[in-house]
């Protein structure tokens, strides 16, 4: 009898057990992820978010920043789906997303363009959207809720206006310079480069040839050393990202040419990554413009203010410096705003993260 009662009470305890571990499972096609935290039903909320890909230091920083901040521990479940730089797979994510019925899609998109079917799809879902670092676009933006990301034009004038600084003390003569610029038709892509056709026009210099270097060092390399066989008075490359300043700096020297202040060929880069600014204070890079990859606690902003009802602005722009490496600060005007370029120090490489 003892042995009847015994049996019967671990079959209870067992199956008591089953249903806690059942009840505790994470649902991912659920809008709300039901979990059990200290006893009592809590709800995650989930995020689907559609990378690029993983091209550059900077949007493998831009990755982590989402992960970091959309975690369990903070109340979210993050889907994330790598689009590996084809905007087909990016749709394919986000009607996944909605097929799951997240609570918020968040994407960086591959392109401007092409987006008003699949966001007209999430709107008549009812799930917000938001789009971070480069833009979308739409004939109606009501399809998205917000965007967040850097002011990739203004990114493009201080190098410029940094740049025009350096010329004018060296006392440079002629400004001949060509463009390696990132995937065409990104939004960084288009402000950094309108940026220096600006500059170019205003001030006279001769922009010899731009072509795009796709945002990875092995493409800008191919591009610069074609570039190099086609003109032989080239004394600056505008490089739209860090690791195309790379590529390049690789192939000018390959080339028996030189880098930086006193050498051939002056390097102006975007990015400021740590092996970007640690090159800019080597003085390999004459002068590196931050974007902020550190958009996760923006969107967690955005995200509270939607679900209080608060949000107050469509467009949210990540702060940003400008670097040189030149042995002083020194600050420039812009729109009559001025702004202090800083120069690289050990301690300001030591302390960025990626």
């Amino acid at each position: 009898m003892r042995r009847k009662i015994l049996t019967t009470a671990i079959g209870v305890v067992l199956a008591a057990a089953i249903l806690i571990v059942a009840v505790s499972m994470v649902e991912v096609s659920g809008k709300q992820t039901e979990i059990w935290k200290n006893g009592e039903k809590d709800s995650l909320t989930t995020i689907g978010f559609s990378q690029v890909g993983a091209e550059s230091d900077w949007r493998s920083a831009n990755s982590i920043s989402m992960k970091r901040t959309f975690t369990p521990e903070r109340g979210y479940d993050l889907i994330f789906e790598d689009a590996k730089q084809k905007q087909s797979d990016q749709i394919k994510a986000i009607r996944k997303f909605i097929q799951q019925e997240v609570d918020y899609i968040v994407f960086s998109p591959v392109v401007e363009s092409g987006w008003d079917t699949v966001l007209e799809e999430a709107k008549r879902a009812e799930i917000p959207v938001i789009i971070i670092d480069r833009k979308v676009a739409v004939k109606d933006s009501s399809l998205y809720a917000a965007w967040i990301g850097s002011n990739f034009y203004l990114e493009g004038q201080k190098a410029c206006k940094v740049m025009k600084a350096y010329v004018d003390e060296q006392q440079i003569p002629e400004v001949n310079i060509v463009n390696i610029q990132g995937t065409l038709g990104a939004t960084s892509q288009i402000g950094r480069t309108n940026a220096l056709e600006d500059a170019a026009q205003k001030y006279g210099w001769n922009l010899l040839e731009q072509e795009s270097g796709e945002y990875t060092e092995a493409k800008a390399y191919e591009v610069m050393s074609k570039m190099l066989l086609e003109h032989d008075d080239i004394n600056f490359v505008y490089c739209e990202n860090d690791n195309e300043a790379f590529g390049a700096i690789d192939a000018i020297r390959d080339a028996g040419k030189t880098v930086g202040p006193g050498g051939d060929i002056q390097i102006i880069s975007f990015d400021a990554t740590r092996e970007g600014l640690r090159r800019t204070l080597h003085r390999e890079i004459l002068i590196n413009g931050e974007c902020n990859p550190w958009h996760g606690e923006y969107v967690e902003k955005v995200i509270h203010m939607l679900e209080t009802n608060e949000l107050w602005q469509k467009e949210m722009y990540v702060p940003e410096e400008t670097f040189y490496s030149m042995p002083e600060d020194m600050q420039i005007m812009l729109g009559g705003k001025e702004y202090t370029v800083q120069t690289v120090t050990e301690s300001i490489v030591q302390k960025r993260e990626y």
